[in-house]
């Protein structure tokens, strides 16, 4: 796992695209900091870059660095969930701007995965995290349906967990600094 670590950070680093397993479905990702690696995800996906990507990050510490205020609820719905849960968190800050929504909001989730909480401990920042499809297909339940065009149009493909087979992506709600809870997906 180790030298899969280091081969994606190099590609993070240069502002490559990662082709990578998570706690939930095999994900694109980039330096999520990086607005030039960004664009090219958007590019791949063929997807609007008005609609939002999700990121990771490896704690709550890290969450703190790229979300202005982070609502109490927040703290519970961490310790209470035993399925994955992106959170859109309003006042993103220090990501790059074609990541961040039109109202400032954004997707963050912290996986429980030991490949991605060592990678993003290792980057020290967050990564963007989208299914390994172009926007009009179908999420890939595992890495044999993904597609060629994904496969050739990322940089480096992480050589873990290939044979797992993923249910479904993770759970996303919103919370709002003033309370609100809406559930997305």
């Amino acid at each position: 796992m180790q030298k899969e670590i280091s081969n994606a950070l190099q590609v993070l680093k240069d502002g490559g695209l990662l082709l990578y397993p998570t706690d939930t479905v095999w994900g694109i990702g980039c330096d999520a900091t990086n607005p030039e690696a960004v664009k090219k995800v958007f590019q791949l996906k063929e997807r609007e870059d008005k609609k939002a990507l999700i990121c990771l990050v490896a704690d709550d510490r890290m969450l703190s660095k790229y979300v202005k205020e982070i609502p109490k609820v927040a703290y519970d719905i961490f310790e209470v969930s035993e399925e994955p849960i992106t959170i859109i968190y309003d006042e993103a800050q220090n990501l790059a701007e074609n990541l961040v929504a039109e109202d400032r909001s954004i997707a963050i989730r912290i996986p429980d995965d030991d490949f991605c909480f060592q990678l993003l401990r290792r980057f020290g920042k967050p990564i963007v995290s989208t299914s390994a499809n172009r926007s009009h297909e179908a999420t890939p339940k595992s890495y044999k349906e993904i597609t060629p065009h994904i496969l050739k149009g990322v940089d480096y493909i992480v050589n873990l967990h290939r044979e797992k087979n993923c249910s479904k992506p993770s759970s996303i709600i919103k919370l709002s600094a003033n309370g609100r809870v809406k559930i997305i997906r």
